[in-house]
C-alpha cells in the first residue's frame, strides 16, 4: 500500500487506542469525542483492509494485524517524540558520524578518536572520508561530513575548537649519502629535490601554503620533483629516492617504523601547525553531534 495515501494521524489515533484499550479512554487522552475516534478507526480499517479491533463484551480486542503494528508505532513516535524533545542518550544513539579526515590523520588521530567515539557513543557509527570526499560533497555545509581536523580555514558558517599543534618535519632516506647524523642544511635543502604534497583535489591546501610562506622568509627554496596527493605517497617515494620530503611528525615517525625513513633536524625550529576540528552551523546545537564532536576533542 502507499503509506503516503494515509493521514498520519489516523496511525497516532491507533496507537493510542493500542495503548488504552478502549475507545472513550483514547477519546480522552486525544482530546477528542468517542464518535471521532470511531470515526477515524473507521477509515484505518478501509486503508489497511483489516477491521483491527473487535468487539469482546464492552471491550476491544486487537487483530493480529493490529498487534503486528503496535511495536512498530510505539517504535516509530516514541523515536519521533525524543527527536522533537531533544532527548538524546549516548548509551542508545545509533546514528552515523563522518569525519573527514587526511592521510596523516587517518595513521595518527583516528585510532584514538575510533576509541573515544566507541567508549562515549557505544552504539554509533564512526565513517571516514578523505578532504577530496569532504569537499566535492559541499563541505562542512553539505549533508555528508560532519567536522573535519585540519589548521584554520574560512567558511561560512563554521566553528572550530583547537585540538592540538604539530610539528612539521623534514624527512629523507636513510643512508642518504649527503646527509650525516640526520642533520640538514640550507644548502643541502636549497640544493635538493622535493616530494611535495596537495591533499585536496590536486591543490595545495592550508598547511601547504603555510610552508611555503614560511620556506620563502626563511631563505628556503624548493625544487619540487615528485608532486603526491598523500603523506602515505611522500613517505613511499622518499624512502626509495633522494628526495626529500616534508610531513607532520607523528605521521613521520609512524612510516619510519615501516619505512627507512629518518627525521632531520638543523634548519631551525620545526614548523608547527595549529590543528583544529571544524564543525558547521547545521549541526552546532545537535545533541548527538556535541556529543561526538566532545569524544572527537577529549584527550587520549
Amino acid at each position: 500500500m502507499n503509506l503516503s495515501a494515509i493521514d498520519l494521524n489516523l496511525l497516532w489515533m491507533l496507537h493510542v487506542l493500542l495503548a488504552e484499550g478502549s475507545v472513550s479512554a483514547a477519546a480522552n487522552r486525544l482530546h477528542v469525542t468517542s464518535p471521532a475516534v470511531s470515526n477515524a478507526l473507521n477509515r484505518l480499517r478501509d486503508a489497511l483492509n483489516d477491521p483491527l479491533f473487535v468487539r469482546n463484551g464492552r471491550g476491544l480486542t486487537p487483530t493480529p494485524r493490529a498487534l503486528e503494528l503496535e511495536p512498530a508505532l510505539a517504535r516509530a513516535f516514541g523515536e519521533l517524540e525524543h527527536s522533537m524533545t531533544g532527548a538524546f542518550d549516548a548509551r542508545t544513539c545509533t546514528r552515523t558520524f563522518t569525519i573527514a579526515l587526511s592521510d596523516s590523520d587517518q595513521v595518527s588521530s583516528l585510532p584514538g578518536i575510533a576509541r573515544r567515539v566507541a567508549k562515549a557513543l557505544p552504539m554509533a557509527q564512526l565513517t571516514v572520508v578523505t578532504l577530496d570526499t569532504l569537499t566535492s560533497s559541499g563541505g562542512l555545509g553539505g549533508a555528508l561530513v560532519d567536522a573535519t581536523i585540519g589548521p584554520p580555514f574560512e567558511g561560512e558558517g563554521l566553528h572550530r575548537k583547537k585540538l592540538f599543534v604539530e610539528d612539521a618535519v623534514i624527512v629523507a632516506r636513510r643512508g642518504h649519502p649527503k646527509i650525516k647524523r640526520a642533520t640538514l642544511t640550507r644548502e643541502l635543502f636549497n640544493s635538493s629535490r622535493h616530494v611535495d604534497v596537495h591533499l585536496i583535489l590536486g591543490k595545495p591546501g592550508a598547511g601547504n601554503r603555510t610552508a611555503v610562506d614560511v620556506f620563502a622568509r626563511a631563505g628556503l627554496q624548493r625544487t619540487i620533483a615528485v608532486t603526491v596527493p598523500s603523506f602515505a605517497a611522500v613517505a613511499s617515494v622518499v624512502s626509495s629516492t633522494d628526495f626529500l620530503g616534508g610531513m607532520p611528525r607523528r605521521t613521520a615517525e609512524f612510516y619510519a617504523r615501516a619505512l627507512p625513513l629518518q627525521i632531520l633536524t638543523g634548519i631551525g625550529a620545526p614548523l608547527r601547525f595549529e590543528m583544529y576540528l571544524h564543525w558547521h552551523e547545521r549541526t552546532h546545537r545537535d545533541p548527538a553531534q556535541l556529543a561526538f564532536r566532545v569524544a572527537v576533542g577529549s584527550p587520549s
